[in-house]
């Protein structure tokens, strides 16, 4: 880990404990994270950072289960099962958290490519491309009209519709590590047409993320398109 590195995973564990402080006093943030009261005052006001090996433990398993918590605080669902989680995929603050604990939680390969389906995913997308210092790409369900190539996927959903994803062709180069990410996954259709794009890019898929998870279904089936690892921060029930 070089000094930039170090630098950034130790403002990001201080960023973890900031948002854990907004509910907490501080012996009970002690409790909760095992670490001294008065360090963790340090912390907080901005005295000092903690050690690169503290800050590797607070965003590990301490940040995946504080920005969980976070996030299952911020998910509305309605009587027809409808997830309103624009709470989360509008506040870039808690994305730019989210993505180092992705990081550590599922331990992705660096990837080059960052790839979602607009619109809900860009802000994630975003976050976690800013994290790993690789370029986001967005498939949409129109063409873009300058765009004269595209990679394109189809496929008919379980209600019926058919739904098709045009990716502009340069964006994803052959050889290139790609990173599937959006900020839902239910039945897993809008992740497996990604994954799809990404190999018809003859891309390398690094794994595939997602904020939140209704059921396992989604989950499960994108394991089943890819070695490479996949998950999500939380999971709710159908």
């Amino acid at each position: 880990m070089n000094r930039a590195e170090k630098a950034a995973l130790q403002l990001k564990a201080v960023a973890v404990l900031r948002m854990l402080k907004e509910t907490r006093t501080y012996d009970e943030l002690a409790e909760y994270t095992g670490l001294p009261a008065g360090d963790l005052n340090r912390y907080v006001n901005g005295h000092v950072l903690p050690s690169a090996e503290r800050a590797s433990e607070v965003v590990g398993d301490l940040g995946r289960e504080a920005v969980a918590g976070e996030l299952r605080s911020r998910i509305r669902i309605d009587e027809g099962g409808y997830v309103d989680n624009s709470a989360v995929v509008f506040d870039q603050s808690l994305l730019n958290l989210v993505a180092p604990v992705a990081a550590a939680t599922f331990d992705y390969e660096r990837p080059d490519v960052v790839l979602t389906a607009a619109t809900d995913g860009i802000t994630l997308a975003s976050a976690m491309a800013g994290h790993f210092d690789a370029r986001a790409a967005y498939a949409k369900k129109s063409k873009e009209t300058a765009v004269k190539e595209f990679i394109e996927s189809r496929q008919r959903l379980q209600s019926g519709i058919e739904l098709t994803y045009y990716l502009p062709d340069s964006a994803i180069d052959a050889g290139e590590t790609v990173l599937v990410v959006d900020d839902l996954i239910r039945s897993g259709e809008t992740q497996e047409l990604l994954l799809d794009i990404a190999e018809r890019a003859e891309g390398t898929v690094g794994g595939v993320f997602a904020l939140i998870a209704v059921g396992d279904e989604g989950i499960e089936r994108a394991r089943a398109r890819t070695d490479a690892p996949v998950g999500a921060l939380t999971t709710i029930e159908p």
